[in-house]
This record gives structure tokens, C-alpha cells and sequence, in this order.
């Protein structure tokens, strides 16, 4: 493309991450014109520094448990070391395979893929150098960064997620800044290869966005594992010296450890990206759009980690596709946020759709809960995992909030999303016949219970 070329899509996509990309190749799909911008790799933060990466350290770590604690189930195993070199070999092959496979559906579809840093310098045009790419719309998709605190470095000894991916040894002692999402999988990650590990976390629970109950659960989970949480307490400041990083606490109280990983929250790509200078009305950074993901300027629309909300893939995902259909006149319904599935995956997993017991108890006037014990799971006893499958519902109604934790909770979300989704009742789902033995039955057997008819639990 000759050097100041302008060329007209019916869409021109600023940022190739999961939202991004997904935009793009449901809007192609849809016989759009489109053109996709990234300057880094296809793919974004999600496959390449964010959850395909870390859930890969994360299988690693319980294959590390496993080894570990093989004499449990009458096997004779033992647990030598980790093997960063290696670790890191299976990681990088897992994002490099699913790299491919995205690039190879990028290419086959009408997409005009430029790569190369976007700016958007008119409602309806972006700039990627010398070439002006002009859209009838334009979706700013630019994706976050990992935050820090002020005053506090990133460098050496002190680092993020993005760093913390590419670590070639286990450190011996680790402390994890925040005990949100990030930060109590990597504290996971890290005990699970041998560290010592303590989690700073200024709110006074982990995982705060989650359950009450869950945040106990996984508390008393980490207790056991003998990772430390220091919760309610605020960071005050750091400094490294030689191999160590001194960490001090509000009050003058000090830690020490041979790596600090800063785990306190993601922050949206916008600056600098000409949004201001259009017009885009943005918050603290974050760009601002209606229930249709149109920002303030017309023909503008926004998806992923820059929009206000949950910042997870299958988000952006879903607010990608919603946007390639409207912009394609199919007028797909808003996305309802609350019936977006979260999982955190740690050891043991959290997994939870819809409202929290604190959140339905503010929305409606009475409301029952019932909490599952995993105790009575046979496969859960098998796995040898403890928690809970905790409902939430408002009194006499549909269910609006399902909670889990336990190892591979996770796996069960999608029929938790169901019920929610679908406003099932507990009766409902209790005249479904669910197979024995799995932890999908704990699903069920929470709403025989919350139905009045328990089986393998109390009434």
C-alpha cells in the first residue's frame, strides 16, 4: 500500500486483542469490509501475557502437586525440582500453536490485517503511520496494562504478571501485592513450585469481588497450603537491595523476599491514542459507552478491557460479536454483565455467575441461600478437594447467583451459566438427572436441597 493511502471499510478495528479479533472475524463473517490494527501480536494480552500463559504455569503447578502427593493415592512418587527452562518450553508451545491457529483465521477470512501502532485521528479514521484507514465504523479495542501503586518502580526484584511470565528460576520467597484474581493465581503458581509466599491485600478479604463465602473458603485453603495472607493491611512502600526486596506495611512493619510480584489491578490503554482529541468521553481512563457499546461519538463503538466492568476475554469476546452484529443491522440484544461467567484458577478453583448472597440481598426484599458441602461429592472425594456449591436465590423465585469453589469448579460454570442465564428454579433443575459420580452432580444435588428434597446432604 503505497505510503499516505487512504482505503474505506465498512469497519476498522483498532486492537487485535480478544475483542478485537473477535469483532473482526464476526463482522467479515457477516460480509463486512474490515480492516484489523495491532502493533503487537494477534491476540493480545489474553494469549500472550494473560490467561492462556498463566493457566499453563497454573496446570504445571498441579502437575508439581500431584507429583507431590502421589503416596495419598497408593502411589509411589517423588517430587525433584521445577524446571523453569522447561516450564516455560510447554507454555510458550501452547501460546505459539494457538497463535497459529488465530493467525490462520485471520488469514483466511476478508480481513485487511495492518499491523503497526493505530491512532485514531477521526471519528471515522485511524492512522497506522503513513496510511489512513477510514471506516463507516470504527471499534476502539486497545485492550490494559498492569497497573502499580504510586511510587512504586517496576524493575528488577519488583515486578508484574507480564514479568513474572518470563521467570528462567522459582524464587524462594515471593510476595504477591494484591489478593485479587492476578494475584492469588500466581500466589498458587508460586507456593505449588516451592516458594514461600505471602499475600498483601489492602481490602479484607481475598478475591473481594467474589462470595463472602468463597473468599473464607479459599482463606482457609491457602492456610493449609501455609501461604500466608496478610489481609486488611496496606502497602506502604518497597526498596531492593542486592537479592532482596524490602516491603513495608502500613505502620512501619517490614517483609522481606527475593521477588515482589505487583498484582493490584489492570489499567485501559487509551492514552495517547487520540480518543480525547475526537471527542471519546472517557472516565479515569476508561472509555464510556451505552448498553450498545457506542461511545459518544457516533459511529465510534468500544469493547473489552477499555469499557468499564468485569476485564475478562470471554467478555471481550461476546462484546466484539455483539458489536459486529449491530453494526450489521442484526440488532442483538445487550448483554446482560451479571450473567457473565467468572473463574478464578487457583488452587482451589472459584467459579461463580451472577449475584453475590450481599448483592441479591440489596436488590430484593428476602432471600434464601443453600450451601452444598463437597464432603458429600463422590468425585470431589475422589480428587480429594474440599468446598462448596453455594445458590443464591430471591425468596420463592429463580436462582440469580451460583458460587463454587473446589478443584476444577471451574468445568462446571457452563450449566451454572444456564441456570442463571434462563432464571431457572431450583425445581427446575432438580428434575434433571445429573451423572454419578461427577462434580457436576454437586450442581444438582444443591437444588435437590434447595428444592426441599436433599439427597446426599441436610436439609
Amino acid at each position: 500500500m503505497p505510503a499516505g493511502a487512504e482505503t474505506t471499510y465498512d469497519v476498522v478495528v483498532l486492537g487485535g486483542g480478544s475483542g478485537g479479533y473477535a469483532c473482526a472475524l464476526r463482522a467479515a463473517g457477516l460480509g463486512l469490509s474490515v480492516a484489523l490494527v495491532e502493533k503487537a501480536k494477534l491476540g493480545g494480552t489474553c494469549l500472550h501475557q494473560g490467561c492462556i500463559p498463566t493457566k499453563a504455569l497454573l496446570h504445571a503447578a498441579e502437575v508439581a502437586d500431584t507429583a507431590r502427593e502421589g503416596s495419598r493415592f497408593g502411589v509411589k512418587t517423588t517430587f525433584e525440582s521445577i524446571d523453569m527452562s522447561g516450564v516455560n518450553r510447554y507454555k510458550d508451545g501452547v501460546v505459539a500453536r494457538l497463535h497459529k491457529g488465530l493467525q490462520g483465521l485471520v488469514s483466511a477470512a476478508t480481513i485487511d490485517y495492518v499491523e503497526g501502532e493505530g491512532r485514531l485521528v477521526a471519528p471515522d479514521t485511524v492512522s497506522v503511520g503513513e496510511r489512513r484507514l477510514t471506516g463507516r465504523h470504527v471499534v476502539l479495542a486497545t485492550g490494559s496494562f498492569p497497573r502499580t501503586l504510586p511510587g512504586l518502580t517496576i524493575g528488577g526484584r519488583i515486578m508484574t504478571s507480564e514479568q513474572a511470565l518470563t521467570l528462567d528460576h522459582v524464587p524462594a520467597r515471593v510476595i504477591v501485592l494484591g489478593g485479587g484474581v492476578i494475584g492469588v493465581e500466581f500466589a498458587s503458581v508460586f507456593r505449588s513450585f516451592g516458594s514461600e509466599v505471602t499475600v498483601v491485600e489492602a481490602l479484607p478479604r481475598l478475591v473481594a469481588a467474589e462470595d463472602e463465602g468463597a473468599s473464607k473458603q479459599l482463606e482457609r485453603a491457602f492456610r493449609k497450603r501455609k501461604i500466608v495472607v496478610r489481609a486488611g493491611v496496606r502497602f506502604s512502600g518497597a526498596t531492593q537491595l542486592g537479592d532482596v526486596v524490602t516491603v513495608t506495611l502500613e505502620g512501619g512493619e517490614t517483609l522481606e523476599a527475593d521477588l515482589l510480584l505487583v498484582a493490584v489491578g489492570r489499567g485501559p490503554v487509551t492514552e495517547g491514542l487520540g480518543y480525547d482529541e475526537v471527542g471519546v468521553a472517557m472516565e479515569r481512563g476508561f472509555v464510556t459507552t451505552d448498553a450498545r457499546l457506542q461511545t459518544s461519538v457516533p459511529g465510534v463503538y468500544a469493547v473489552g478491557d477499555i469499557v468499564p466492568g468485569l476485564q475478562l476475554a470471554h467478555r471481550g469476546f461476546a462484546q466484539g460479536i455483539f458489536v459486529a452484529e449491530d453494526i450489521a443491522g442484526l440488532q442483538p440484544a445487550p448483554i446482560d454483565e451479571t450473567g457473565i461467567p467468572r473463574v478464578t484458577y487457583c488452587d482451589p478453583e472459584i467459579a461463580s455467575v451472577g449475584l453475590t448472597e450481599a448483592q441479591a440481598r440489596e436488590k430484593f426484599a428476602d432471600v434464601e441461600t443453600y450451601e452444598y458441602n463437597l464432603g458429600g461429592n463422590g468425585k470431589s472425594q475422589i480428587l480429594q478437594t474440599a468446598g462448596f456449591v453455594k445458590l443464591v436465590r430471591e425468596k420463592d423465585g429463580p436462582v440469580v447467583g451460583v458460587h463454587m469453589v473446589g478443584a476444577r469448579m471451574g468445568e462446571q460454570i457452563g450449566e451454572a451459566q444456564l441456570i442463571v442465564g434462563w432464571e431457572g428454579f431450583p425445581a427446575d433443575v432438580a428434575s434433571l438427572v445429573h451423572a454419578h459420580p461427577t462434580q457436576n452432580e454437586a450442581l444438582g444435588e444443591a437444588h435437590l436441597a434447595l428444592a426441599g428434597k436433599p439427597l446426599h446432604a441436610h436439609a
